[in-house]
């Protein structure tokens, strides 16, 4: 890759705006659910499949289910998505709120 074109590339990293939001793991195979929140909601399932592949997930009962059932029997949902208009205070506080309400809604774990 030649040095310009590097450049642009890293540049259009930079200035692409994150969505942050709540998202569900479904167990297909037993109903479970476990609800998160993160500010890369687009992204996050990469980083939690990578986590549950290697055994080193930080919510037991979820790397306990994977264990057991396997990934084909889960699925990752958004749930809700903020818009990218408020301050990273509001984000973090309207976070909370909606995975707050999610868990309660769906009965679920929440996920560390």
């Amino acid at each position: 890759m030649d040095r310009p074109n590097r450049k642009a590339l890293v540049a259009a990293y930079k200035e692409k705006k994150t969505v942050a939001g709540v998202y569900a793991v479904i167990c297909n195979a037993t109903g479970q659910a476990w609800v998160g929140q993160s500010r890369h909601i687009d992204t996050q399932q990469n980083g939690l499949w990578f986590t549950l592949r290697l055994g080193s997930c930080r919510t037991p009962t979820l790397q306990a289910a994977w264990r057991e059932h396997g990934e084909a029997e889960f699925r990752y949902e958004q749930l809700d998505r903020l818009a990218d208009d408020l301050s990273d205070f509001a984000r973090a506080d309207e976070l909370k709120k909606r995975a707050a309400m999610w868990i309660a809604r769906l009965q679920a774990t929440p996920l560390a």
